[in-house]
């Protein structure tokens, strides 16, 4: 069961909503009606593994690419 909570009623009842996720539910918390906030059971937050964070890092380095002349002046601002 996933409940919608605003935020005064998050503050006022936090107890209670930290009592309901511990027990499985989810609940988002929304300030003027737009979602800011889930709480969710530990452990149930999705994670990357680390081996797709680490091809990811490999996939960005190949795609920045710096010219010579560019590099030399990256250096030379980094020593003002």
């Amino acid at each position: 069961m996933h409940k919608t909570v605003g935020s005064y009623e998050a503050k006022t009842k936090l107890p209670e909503l930290l009592r309901r996720v511990a027990l499985g539910e989810s609940i988002t918390i929304t300030r003027h009606g737009k979602p800011i906030a889930d709480l969710v059971p530990a452990g149930t937050a999705p994670e990357d593994d680390m081996q797709s964070v680490i091809e990811g890092m490999f996939a960005l380095r190949k795609s920045v690419t710096m010219s010579d002349s560019t590099l030399d002046q990256r250096r030379k601002e980094g020593r003002k």
